[in-house]
């Protein structure tokens, strides 16, 4: 009975199905008719706006600026160096402390007046280099034949890269040693130390081999971390516009000199033999290697005054009061032979003394006082150049085209174009928007529409009229942000790539790198909006004013407080890296003449609809 039942329930069912084909064909190609799914591009509007800051906060900042460079848009800039300078707390000189050297311990020979005698002071700024290396096989990315296979051959000899670094040879060069054998062939490559490093030095800008003039001054003004004019109640603001040094803030010239910079590593030898090692000389070797830096030679006497003969004194015994009685170094640069800027790093930036003094020696017997001596001794003071640093900027600007742009903007006014420098100039973006500087009746519009976005790129066009002379001096790398609190995008927090080759090439996605046409000149900056406009559109996120500026770091989204004019009510929130760039560019902004029309910026959405 149970077969007859399912045989009866499985011709039922096989008669539905012939019964439904019957309407189920002609209904459904009917409705699948106009679901085509079609994939469009389409531009839109963009309003851009010229804006300015007068002075922008330096006092917090992770490298300084030193030098000039002069651009013939944007004319000279200049960069200073105000900073502290921090000790240890309750430091003391020798082995022994002041005190103990003036207690005159009748039972104790060992007790001596110690004579610290600053013997010289160095100053030393060090430049930022590139140390990237992704296969760990000793040779750093740009240098490297393939870095990403540590069995590449940079040097084209019978040796790998790793088995080279491994074996203490130079992976960049066939004779490590230069004594004519090949590395391969050679069986005694003492002469070469595997501890010299290559650098390559990166963040500064002009001509490397440029000479200039640079000075070192006493600085007199306290810098002081809380602000006397709030009843120092909050923390005080240092901005671009400070120069305590045409304030008349200096003294003592702790250096002058004429300087060309030297981007090797610096080696220091022993200074004395070993005579335990007769088959080598260790003057010949080296004891202290030291990335390529600034290293200039300060005064030794004001040193000697204001730091080791104060052995003691309250002025050594807390950072904050050797703050109060030596209050810093203004760094200085004039007379250029040509265009030099520099960013350095501030984190390793020092002023190392070096003294010597007398030192006790028992010649191992101390019970026995009659062998007894005193011999000189050696140390450094290691200080630091931290606290507070102001990063004196002087941009000279003056070019009637931007003010007129600055005055329109404030009108809300869009340009035809935008001057884009760090640490002066920026624009305003306002996607969607009509030719009032509208958009809230495009996007009304836009969100009726059943839209799939998959791609939005905002493309901004370098203006054609840059001549072949500026072409070098174009920014790099601009950043899109959000203008009202200066935190990134969506589209820059979702990109994940990293790029350890070159500078400031992470985050490619996002973009905003600087692309060259045919003929190899400045050409376009690309930005991936997708997730920003889907949001704007499907999600009824608002659509926010956006900030463009240079940078010099993509991956500091750090924001610091930049004033408008001179009024404290007229405050942003500026990107850091933006100050930290000296270089600009001019692009084609939102209302161009109609010679440029086709390179005016737009926003281009590709999307799918039915």
């Amino acid at each position: 009975m149970r077969n007859y039942l399912n045989l009866f329930v499985s011709l039922s069912l096989f008669a539905l199905v012939l019964s439904c084909n019957k309407d189920f064909y002609p209904v459904g190609g009917e409705l699948l008719a106009d679901q085509t799914l079609k994939t469009v591009s389409e531009k839109f509007q963009v309003s851009t706006f010229q804006e300015s800051i007068e002075k922008v906060e330096t006092s917090i900042q992770n490298m300084l600026q030193l030098g000039k460079i002069e651009d013939p848009v944007f004319g000279k800039s200049e960069a200073s160096i105000i900073s502290q300078i921090s000790i240890a707390n309750d430091v003391f000189f020798g082995d022994l402390r002041q005190e103990a050297e003036d207690s005159e311990d009748p039972f104790s020979l060992a007790v001596i007046q110690e004579e610290e005698t600053v013997t010289a002071v160095y100053l030393e700024l060090p430049f930022f280099n590139n140390r990237a290396d992704r296969d760990n096989d000793g040779v750093i990315d740009s240098l490297d034949a393939d870095p990403e296979d540590p069995q590449s051959n940079s040097d084209d000899d019978e040796l790998t890269d790793l088995i080279e670094t491994q074996a203490g040879l130079n992976p960049l060069s066939s004779d490590s040693d230069g004594d004519g054998v090949l590395d391969h062939e050679d069986t005694e490559n003492e002469a070469y130390e595997a501890d010299n490093k290559v650098y390559e030095i990166d963040s500064i800008y002009g001509n490397l081999d440029a000479t200039f003039d640079l000075k070192v001054y006493e600085l007199t003004y306290y810098l002081n971390a809380l602000d006397p004019a709030k009843n120092f109640e909050s923390n005080k603001i240092y901005y671009s516009d400070v120069d305590y040094f045409e304030r008349g803030f200096y003294d003592t010239t702790l250096f002058s000199g004429r300087e060309q910079l030297n981007f090797e590593e610096l080696r220091f030898n022993f200074e004395e033999d070993d005579p335990e090692t007769e088959d080598i000389d260790e003057t010949t070797r080296v004891e202290t290697r030291l990335s390529p830096r600034i290293r200039i030679p300060l005064d030794t006497d004001f040193f000697q005054k204001r730091i080791i003969d104060l052995e003691g004194s309250p002025s050594l015994k807390t950072n904050t009061a050797f703050q109060q009685a030596l209050r810093g170094i203004i760094i200085r640069t004039e007379n250029f032979s040509e265009d030099l800027y520099m960013l350095l790093d501030l984190q390793d930036a020092s002023i190392k003394v070096e003294y010597e003094y007398d030192k006790y020696n028992s010649n191992g017997t101390p019970d026995d006082e009659t062998d007894d001596f005193t011999e000189k001794a050696k140390k450094e003071l290691s200080l630091g150049l931290s606290g507070i640093q102001i990063n004196t900027l002087k941009n000279n600007t003056s070019v009637p085209e931007i003010q007129q742009l600055v005055s329109n903007s404030k009108l809300d006014i869009p340009t035809d174009k935008l001057f884009v420098k760090g640490g002066k100039y920026h624009g305003k973006i306002r996607l969607f928007s009509n030719e009032n500087g509208e958009s809230e009746a495009v996007l009304n519009e836009l969100r009726k529409k059943n839209w799939l976005i998959n791609q939005a790129k905002l493309v901004f066009y370098v203006d054609p009229q840059l001549s072949e002379e500026t072409s070098s001096q174009i920014a790099n790398r601009v950043y899109l942000f959000k203008a009202d609190d200066g935190t990134p995008l969506v589209d820059y927090t979702t990109d994940n790539s990293v790029v350890t080759t070159a500078v400031n090439r992470s985050k490619n996605v996002f973009g905003g790198l600087l692309e060259y046409d045919d003929n190899n000149r400045p050409y376009r900056y690309v930005f991936d909006l997708t997730y920003h406009i889907s949001n704007i559109i499907r999600k009824d996120s608002l659509n926010i004013d956006l900030g463009l500026v240079v940078t010099s770091n993509i991956d500091d989204t750090s924001v610091l407080v930049a004033l408008q004019n001179d009024s404290d009510d007229s405050n942003v929130k500026y990107p850091r890296a933006a100050v930290l760039n000296p270089l600009g560019t001019v692009l084609i902004g939102s209302n161009p003449s109609q010679i440029l029309d086709d390179k005016k910026v737009q926003l281009e959405l590709t999307y799918s609809s039915y």
